[in-house]
């Protein structure tokens, strides 16, 4: 079974927001089959940073990346949540 590969962008709710205890949080609270493969923080502006993530995914998940969505958005300090692409991968 191949895996997909996940581009995300996770809005904070404000520039309050640590975004590496964010990461930290969306890593304990993320279903074992989502695997984080790089982190890395974004800048918005006026001060305001995004945290960009790399998510691989099993292919076969019914309702692509709603799920994924989902258990983002349902952590504290996230705001909204954009997704920029999803591509397969064997490499996984």
């Amino acid at each position: 079974m191949g895996k997909v590969i996940v581009s995300l962008r996770v809005n904070p709710e404000s520039d309050e927001v640590n975004l590496d205890r964010l990461v930290t949080e969306i890593k304990s609270k993320l279903p074992t089959y989502y695997e984080i493969l790089r982190h890395e923080k974004e800048y918005v502006a006026f001060g305001l940073y995004a945290l960009r993530l790399y998510i691989a995914m099993p292919e076969d998940f019914e309702g692509g990346t709603d799920e994924l969505e989902r258990s983002l958005t349902e952590v504290s300090g996230v705001s909204s949540i954009d997704i920029d692409f999803v591509t397969r991968t064997d490499a996984l």
